[in-house]
């Protein structure tokens, strides 16, 4: 079973695993490609979304 904290990640976390840097990062969740919710003053990423990202990025390509 998996945990909420396991299921949101981090901004630096989204960063590691795509291997891209902040502003990039930032811009992605600014034009809604990457979706993202907002904890307090905290903005979490929920790994399916970096899937569907990833997805979406590898249906471009093809």
């Amino acid at each position: 079973m998996t945990t909420a904290t396991e299921e949101l990640l981090t901004v630096p976390e989204v960063m590691r695993r795509l291997k891209l840097g902040r502003s990039t990062v930032y811009d992605l969740i600014r034009s809604r490609r990457l979706a993202s919710i907002t904890v307090g003053r905290s903005r979490r990423i929920p790994v399916s979304a970096v899937r569907d990202f990833i997805a979406h990025k590898l249906e471009e390509a093809a």
